[in-house]
């Protein structure tokens, strides 16, 4: 300012000399906005943005929007809470002592022993009129049913009579048969087997040789050797029918010898058929 102060040109009047002094720096003054430096953006410490806070949203009151309803003559719906519920009390049942008879020492004196034995014979005698039925007057007591059960009923098994009357034999096989049968009727069962058995290596397809020889084979009480030759001989008679019966028989007495009934029944329904 003393330097344009001091180099103002000598033509200026004194008056217009003040009036450039002052007008001057307020010239300057205005246009020094223009020069300043712009303000640098702030930096955040730790490189993040600070979160900005959202205020909370403001709800009107009930109040305040009852009031705040159009009075056009309809219903207004007051909201109320619901009632708190009362609080249930809860109740702690202790179970009762069992009575005791004992004392210390766990032993029942004589009175307590007398109750005891009157308890019990109460309960007793209160048990057996429970049990008993009591009619009605008036009415017959009913009779008590006992079912009848009978024991099944087991038939004894038809007596076992042996053929007689066969078909024709050969003449050598037809002696030997004879002499078997009278060694059978003097009782030397023994021979009689030992001839039947000569028949049957001359003529091993005869049926009646083996229903002779299981006959043989009963008699000497061996049903299980009778059941198996008089299978066969059933198996070679089989044009004979009556032969065909009487050995489904033998089976069926060799089979009741092996205590074996429904075998037995089984055979004997087999002889049926012929």
């Amino acid at each position: 300012m003393t330097y344009l102060f001091n180099n103002i040109p000598g033509s200026i009047m004194p008056f217009q000399r003040i009036a450039l002094v002052v007008c001057l720096p307020m010239a300057l003054a205005g246009c020094a906005e223009f020069f300043e430096k712009p303000t640098p953006a702030p930096v955040f410490q730790g490189g993040g943005a600070r979160a900005r806070t959202i205020p909370e949203p403001v709800y009107p009151s009930p109040e305040t929007v009852r009031q705040s309803l159009p009075e056009d003559g309809g219903s207004v719906i007051e909201i109320k809470p619901l009632p708190t519920a009362p609080a249930i009390e809860t109740l702690e049942i202790k179970p009762e002592p069992l009575p005791t008879f004992r004392d210390e020492n766990g032993l029942l004196s004589q009175e307590q022993e007398q109750e005891l034995a009157e308890f019990e014979r109460t309960q007793q005698n209160t048990s057996e009129e429970a049990t008993q039925v009591t009619p009605s007057p008036g009415s017959e007591p009913s009779p008590s049913f006992i079912p009848d059960v009978a024991a099944p009923v087991i038939l004894p098994p038809p007596p076992f009579e042996p053929l007689q009357d066969f078909g024709p034999l050969s003449p050598a096989v037809g002696a030997l048969v004879l002499a078997a049968n009278k060694s059978t009727g003097q009782g030397n069962v023994e021979s009689a087997t030992a001839t039947i058995e000569r028949a049957i290596h001359i003529e091993p397809r005869n049926a009646t040789l083996y229903y002779k020889l299981a006959l043989l084979r009963l008699e000497q009480n061996k049903p299980k050797l009778a059941e198996g030759l008089a299978k066969k001989s059933a198996l070679l008679a089989s044009a004979d029918s009556s032969l065909k019966k009487h050995s489904w028989l033998l089976i069926a007495k060799a089979r009741d010898m092996q205590n074996n009934p429904q075998g037995a029944q089984e055979a004997r329904a087999q002889a049926e058929k012929y």
